[in-house]
């Protein structure tokens, strides 16, 4: 977030335009990965790969080299549709290199690094940016080229039955591809900038939203009647949505996709808020990222209730120990949920639906992050106009300051003692604003607990392994022993 700010203002870009520059980049994540999984099926898994890498390379290249708002959006879309590429498909690959008893080792593997980078890129972002932040985007080329060389040599993937490229492009859904990219781009749109950018009630907020719900409908029944009525395989197997236990499983990742988006954004606010420097404000966001791995052994929506719970009790002046265990609290519970929700889903799927459990889960949790900034910025935005219209003499601001509330920090910093009064009363609507912010995100959790206590059942992980891509060396060892066999006979 101040990241984006700084960048606006060099660039001579509004607040609105600096809000987009994350946005963007969430909102194209979020609706390209179910096609990317798709598109892996006909032209392999490390195609797929490299062009996503590719894409987010050129995006970054775009961003880094950006002289104005219109090419910074441009590169962190293409970013965006190479990240949410990236993401799919690295849970697409361990579904087919590993067996689903094997396969915790994976994720906890894909977990450990997702830590890792989450801990280090607030913490690099908040340095780069002091100094100059086209870094930002350049920082990433190294490990891109290190990706380019490894992929081509290591990942030897093939699929078990080579089929005709163009015979499978005609059996891709490419109506319901734009049907569902359309429709989840207009719902998560105007969610992104209701009560932002226009009101709830404006119709550039209405109609682009009814418009997604309408789409996103009529998507369901293209699934539902896609074989019946066309020879093309729907972009989503209606199989995936048939048990209970797989339906809890993809709603709780949106819930868990919501909370860990909001902590991320608004727990480096409150700590600004507080006074912190950037730097100090990411390593607040620790305790949430790196118990990823550490918490595989420990139950997930036990945990997340009672830590957003013990959030509540934050304020101006919560010592640092407190709210580092609280934060432990919640991180415990969140990081346990990175490979236990995925478990869910893909234990109730048959083998041939494997992979594309995966990629749904990857993108309920996309899909949730989205989501969670509409939650996270109504819920605060409300609270902190109510409170703040309390106050007499600022009453007539509170609109102003509500729609853009973060970049009221900058102007807490600066502002001289004589002021004193709108600091306490901005820090106050800051407090009780993040409170409701962490209130709600409880409430969610628990509710996600109640779901998944009731529909979650039990699954047998020791199924046989069955997989439609494999890797080359496995095919040579085999023809090793054919021909060794040969020889003996």
């Amino acid at each position: 977030m101040r990241c984006s700010k700084t960048i606006a203002e060099d660039i001579g870009a509004t607040a609105i335009e600096a809000f987009w520059c994350g946005t963007s980049f969430l909102l194209a994540s979020t609706v390209v990965q179910p096609p990317v999984a798709s598109l892996s099926h006909i032209f392999g898994r490390r195609s797929a790969l490299l062009a996503s890498l590719t894409v987010f390379v050129a995006g970054s290249i775009m961003a880094a080299l950006a002289k104005n708002i219109a090419v910074l959006l441009g590169g962190r879309t293409l970013q965006g549709l190479g990240s949410g590429g990236i993401l799919a498909l690295t849970y697409v690959i361990a579904t087919d290199l590993a067996s689903l008893r094997e396969r915790g080792k994976w994720f906890g593997l894909i977990s450990l690094n997702w830590a890792i980078g989450s801990i280090l890129g607030p913490l690099i972002g908040g340095a780069l940016v002091e100094v100059s932040w086209p870094w930002l985007f350049w920082i990433n080329l190294p490990f891109c080229g290190i990706a380019y060389i490894a992929i081509p040599i290591t990942m030897r993937i093939k699929r078990r039955e080579e089929a005709s490229v163009n015979a499978k492009l005609r059996e891709f859904d490419w109506i319901g591809t734009i049907i569902f990219v359309g429709s989840l781009t207009s719902f998560l749109i105007p969610l992104s900038w209701g009560g932002i950018m226009y009101n709830w009630s404006s119709p550039r907020t209405v109609i682009p939203l009814t418009f997604g719900i309408m789409g996103l409908t009529s998507f369901g029944f293209r699934i539902k009647f896609c074989r019946k009525y066309s020879r093309c395989d729907p972009l989503l197997r209606p199989s995936l949505f048939t048990s209970l236990t797989a339906l809890s499983a993809y709603f709780a990742t949106v819930i868990h996709g919501i909370t860990v988006w909001c902590l991320l954004y608004y727990v480096p606010l409150y700590h600004e808020v507080r006074g912190s420097s950037p730097i100090t404000a990411g390593v607040a966001v620790m305790p949430f990222t790196g118990t990823v791995a550490p918490a595989a052994v420990i139950a997930g929506w036990v945990l997340v209730p009672i830590g957003m719970g013990l959030m509540l009790l934050l304020d101006d002046h919560t010592e640092t120990y407190k709210w580092v265990l609280i934060y432990l609290t919640g991180g415990l519970g969140l990081g346990i949920l990175y490979s236990a929700q995925a478990f869910a889903a893909q234990a109730s799927a048959s083998n041939s639906d494997l992979p594309f459990a995966a990629s749904f889960y990857a993108f309920c949790r996309s899909l949730g992050q989205g989501i969670g900034v509409a939650v996270g910025g109504v819920t605060f935005q409300n609270e902190f106009r109510k409170q703040v219209e309390k106050s007499p003499e600022f009453a007539s601001k509170a609109n102003e300051w509500a729609k853009d509330a973060s970049a009221l920090v900058q102007i807490l910093k600066k502002s001289p003692s004589s002021m004193q009064l709108m600091k306490e009363t901005i820090i106050h609507g800051y407090i009780k604003g993040l409170r409701t912010v962490w209130l709600v995100l409880a409430l969610l959790a628990c509710i996600a607990f109640l779901v998944s206590l009731v529909f979650v059942k039990a699954k047998s992980l020791g199924r046989k392994f069955e997989t439609e891509h494999t890797l080359d060396q496995a095919d040579l060892k085999e023809k090793k022993d054919q021909r060794v066999s040969e020889v003996n006979a």
